[in-house]
């Protein structure tokens, strides 16, 4: 899997927990050629993250080092590990009764006003359940949370 290159060692240590938890990590699946805006899915029925490692790539003009360096390829780790950390919100959440694990009024009033097109993007387009994506939107920048509460609902 190629996305794993693109990980922190706190990331790894996630996905690592993902596995623990019964969870398959698949790459660039057919879900990922039907939407090319997604990065990442979470398929609730069949314990699964799906990383669109290809659609990351192409959003964020990722180059191949050897071929020509390119300066912006940490946009494309970026993009990876938010990826990674919001799809295993989605099992947190999983692994909670199906529910969040936050106070929704207090975690909207944390969503930054750049995200809200992600939201409305996730809630429109796929069964994205509102107070869920606000959640897996907050909690993608805050690896460390995600890890401790990984181990708390799903371990």
């Amino acid at each position: 899997m190629e996305f794993i290159i693109f990980l922190s060692k706190l990331d790894k240590e996630i996905l690592d927990l993902l596995i623990k938890a019964n969870y398959i990590l698949e790459e660039n699946k057919i879900e990922c050629l039907l939407n090319k805006e997604i990065k990442g899915l979470h398929n609730f029925v069949e314990n699964k993250i799906i990383i669109c490692t290809e659609n990351a790539k192409r959003k964020t003009n990722y180059r191949n080092e050897k071929q020509r360096p390119n300066k912006d390829n940490f946009k494309t780790e970026l993009v990876i590990r938010k990826s990674l950390r919001h799809e295993a919100t989605h099992a947190i959440q999983k692994c909670n009764n199906n529910k969040i694990v936050g106070d929704i009024k207090n975690l909207e009033g944390k969503l930054h006003k750049s995200k809200k097109k992600a939201l409305e993007f996730s809630t429109s387009n796929f069964s994205g359940n509102y107070a869920k994506e606000v959640e897996a939107y907050i909690l993608e920048d805050k690896p460390k949370k995600v890890k401790k509460l990984l181990k708390k609902y799903c371990l």
